[in-house]
């Protein structure tokens, strides 16, 4: 294909939107705040995700999912840092898949691109954000994700068995989808082994695209892990 024929395809394509996901609690943080709200170098951690994906060439349109009850308590903070950049708020569900379907309400755009994207994974990159973008309205849908570093056993009828690690990927966000695709997928009855959108997208008989991560994509999960995004972002900064 060549690139006026790609830029040409893209463009069939209205609008992008992005799906930002911030339900969790902070159990596994061990604190009292849910970790989407934690400070990194200052800021909370849901406006760094926010601003990767409002200063990309993408330029999607912002939709973020919060538990309800966290509403008043964002938006305090939106005052107190003066977060300014436009997005649309919406109320989280029980389950990942009931939020992400939530989001996928206010899209009424149905040739439009839609990424869905961890709230806490604020490292995300502009390049890789645009690169979801476009395979997506190439091919259907595009799954960001990186090769394992390490080797990987499965435990099978109470052994552990080996598996080639060349053939393990570990799944990131965005993972970025023609909305038609994905509506579709989201008409489904919610199940268990949905645990991400490329898993209930899977379950219609679509194939799933995967393109290259980083390994500094990192989710924020463990009370480590956001010294180690402090060191990234400053590592970041100081190559710029």
């Amino acid at each position: 294909m060549s690139a006026s024929d790609l830029t040409s395809h893209v463009s069939n394509f209205t609008s992008n939107y992005v799906i930002i996901v911030a339900g969790g609690s902070g159990s596994r943080m061990k604190s009292a705040v849910p970790k989407q709200f934690l400070l990194l170098n200052g800021l909370p951690v849901l406006m760094h995700t926010i601003n990767a994906f409002y200063h990309c060439n993408s330029k999607p349109k912002i939709i973020v999912v919060l538990p309800a009850d966290s509403h008043d308590y964002w938006e305090r903070l939106c005052q107190t840092h003066q977060f300014e950049i436009p997005y649309e708020l919406v109320d989280g569900g029980e389950t990942r898949f009931h939020s992400v379907k939530a989001g996928l309400a206010l899209i009424e755009d149905n040739d439009a691109i839609v990424a869905v994207h961890d709230a806490v994974r604020p490292l995300i990159t502009c390049d890789i954000i645009d690169e979801s973008f476009e395979c997506a309205a190439l091919y259907g849908n595009a799954i960001v994700a990186i090769k394992s570093r390490d080797s990987v056993r499965q435990i099978k009828d109470n052994r552990s068995v080996n598996l080639v690690r060349d053939e393990i990927y570990l799944i990131q966000t965005p993972q970025t989808f023609q909305v038609a695709q994905l509506k579709e997928a989201y008409l489904q009855v919610y199940q268990s082994y949905f645990t991400d959108d490329a898993s209930v997208v899977e379950q219609t008989g679509v194939n799933i695209n995967l393109i290259g991560g980083s390994y500094q994509n990192i989710k924020i999960t463990y009370p480590e892990d956001i010294a180690i995004a402090e060191f990234l972002l400053k590592q970041k900064s100081h190559s710029l």
